[in-house]
C-alpha cells in the first residue's frame, strides 16, 4: 500500500468533495444535541450533494484562504483536509492568524489506516511555514483531535426559557429603534456588526468568506424550519448595533408548538441587548424561545427577577486550540497581572514574564518549573476558558511552587469568558 499526502489539483477537487462526509452525505456531527443548532432535531438532516453542486463547489475550492491536503492511497484519494486562513482575536485585543482545520474525511473503507494522522501533519507543518503559531478546529466528535494536541478552549451554551417565566428586574426604554428587515438589508449589517464585535471578544474568529451572503436568499430552507426572520437594532443616531436571526417553525407536536428559534445573536451594547431579548422573549403568538450557540457567562439571566427561567439545555466545547509556537503564542497575548512563571511543556521549560500590556517568553533550561503540563492543557489555558486549577485537581497539571497554579489562572483569566459565535 502506497500512501501519497499532498494539495490537490483542481482536476482532483471533485473527488476531494466526494471525500467529504457534508458532500457525500455521512453523518458530520455525534449524534447529541448541538449547542450550535437551535431545532429540535438532533442533526440538521444530512443530503448528498448533486452532481451540480459538486462542479459548482469545485470551482471555487482552491483559493488563498482553502489549503486542502489529501490523502491518496495507491492513487486512490481516500481522505482530505483543509486548513482555512481565518484570525484570532486573543486577551488584549491582538487579532492573530491563525489556521482553521475545516472538511476532514476519510473514506469508512480506508479508515484506520493513519491518514487522518498523516494529513494533520501536513497541514501543522503549512501552518508553522507561513507564521501561524496557533492551528483551531471544531470538533465532530470529541475524542479524535486530542491525540492531534489539539483541546477544547471556548464552550457555548443552548439554553431555553418560557415566555411566561420571563420578567426583567427592571424597566427599560429604549433610546434606539428596532426593526425587521429583509435578509438583504440584514446581509449588509452583520459583517460590519461581527468586524466591532470580534475587536474586543476575546476567541471571536474572523468569517469566512460570503459567511452572510446566503442571508439575502429569501428561499425556504431544506430541513424544514421555516424563514429566517432578520431583527436590527439601531442606536439613537440610527447606526446598526445589534441583530438577531430568529425562526418559528411550525411543530406537529403541541410540546414544540409556538417555538421562536434563536440561531444568531449580536449587541454591542447594553441598550441594544435589553431591547433584542426584551422583543424575542415576548414575541406574540409563541411560548418558549430556544437560544443557540450562546456564552456561557450569558448576562441575561441576572436580568431576570427569576434567574432560574433561563435554563441550560446544552454546553459544548467549541473551538479547540493547537498551540504550534509555545514562545509566541504567550507573547502574542496580554495578561491580567503582573508576575513571572516557569512552565514546563512537554518537557521544555518557559519563563513567562506577563504583564497587563504584553509578555516576554524565553528558553528556561534547567531551571526549576512552578507548573508543569502539556500543550493540550495551554491550549485550553490559552484564551482563559478553562482554569488551571481544575487540570490541576484533574491530575492534568503538575504544581512544583505552592501557589503557582492560582498564579496562572489570575494571569490568564479575561474580564469575560471567550466566546466565537463563528466557526469555519
Amino acid at each position: 500500500m502506497t500512501i501519497e499526502i499532498r494539495p490537490i489539483t483542481r482536476a482532483e477537487a471533485k473527488d476531494y468533495l466526494q471525500v467529504m462526509p457534508w458532500a457525500n452525505g455521512l453523518p458530520q456531527e455525534e449524534p447529541e444535541p448541538s449547542a450550535w443548532y437551535a431545532g429540535r432535531a438532533v442533526n440538521p438532516p444530512q443530503r448528498k450533494a448533486t452532481p451540480e453542486q459538486l462542479d459548482q463547489y469545485a470551482d471555487t475550492l482552491l483559493t488563498d484562504w482553502f489549503r486542502p491536503q489529501a490523502a491518496f492511497v495507491d492513487g486512490k484519494l481516500a481522505g482530505g483536509s483543509a486548513i482555512v486562513s481565518v484570525e484570532l482575536t486573543l486577551p488584549g485585543g491582538q487579532q492573530v492568524p491563525m489556521g482553521g482545520v475545516t472538511s476532514t474525511g476519510v473514506l469508512p473503507t480506508y479508515r484506520r489506516r493513519g491518514l487522518l494522522r498523516k494529513i494533520m501533519a501536513a497541514m501543522l507543518d503549512d501552518c508553522r511555514e507561513r507564521g501561524e503559531f496557533l492551528a483551531g478546529l471544531s470538533a465532530s466528535e470529541a475524542t479524535i483531535y486530542g491525540r492531534y494536541g489539539f483541546a477544547p478552549a471556548t464552550f457555548q451554551h443552548r439554553w431555553e426559557v418560557r415566555r411566561t417565566d420571563v420578567v426583567f428586574r427592571t424597566p427599560f426604554t429604549d433610546p434606539g429603534t428596532l426593526d425587521l428587515v429583509d435578509g438583504a438589508t440584514a446581509a449588509a449589517v452583520w459583517p460590519v456588526l461581527h468586524e466591532q464585535v470580534r475587536a474586543v471578544r476575546v476567541g471571536e474568529v474572523s468569517p469566512l468568506p460570503g459567511k452572510w451572503s446566503g442571508l439575502a436568499d429569501a428561499a425556504l430552507p431544506a430541513d424544514g424550519t421555516g424563514p429566517a426572520f432578520h431583527l436590527i437594532h439601531r442606536d439613537a443616531t440610527g447606526a446598526p448595533d445589534g441583530a438577531a436571526i430568529f425562526r418559528l417553525p411550525w411543530s406537529p407536536d403541541p410540546d414544540h408548538a409556538g417555538e421562536l428559534q434563536v440561531e444568531a445573536f449580536e449587541a454591542l451594547n447594553h441598550d441594544a441587548y435589553r431591547a433584542l431579548w426584551g422583543l424575542l422573549l415576548d414575541f406574540d403568538l409563541t411560548k418558549r424561545v430556544v437560544a443557540a450557540r450562546r456564552p456561557v457567562d450569558e448576562p441575561l439571566r441576572w436580568m431576570l427577577t427569576n434567574p432560574r427561567a433561563l435554563k441550560l439545555a446544552r454546553t459544548r466545547d467549541n473551538l479547540w486550540l493547537n498551540i504550534l509556537d509555545v514562545q509566541r503564542a504567550l507573547e502574542a497575548r496580554t495578561y491580567a497581572a503582573t508576575d513571572a512563571l516557569v512552565l514546563e511543556v512537554d518537557g521544555v521549560n518557559w519563563r513567562l514574564d506577563a504583564a497587563l500590556d504584553g509578555a516576554a517568553c524565553t528558553a528556561a533550561p534547567g531551571v526549576r518549573a512552578d507548573v508543569s503540563l502539556t500543550l493540550q492543557e495551554l491550549g485550553s489555558l490559552y484564551l482563559g476558558g478553562v482554569r488551571a486549577a481544575e487540570f490541576r485537581d484533574a491530575g492534568r497539571i503538575a504544581e512544583h511552587t505552592p501557589g503557582a497554579v492560582s498564579r496562572l489562572d489570575a494571569l490568564l483569566r479575561p474580564d469575560r469568558a471567550p466566546h466565537n459565535a463563528v466557526g469555519f
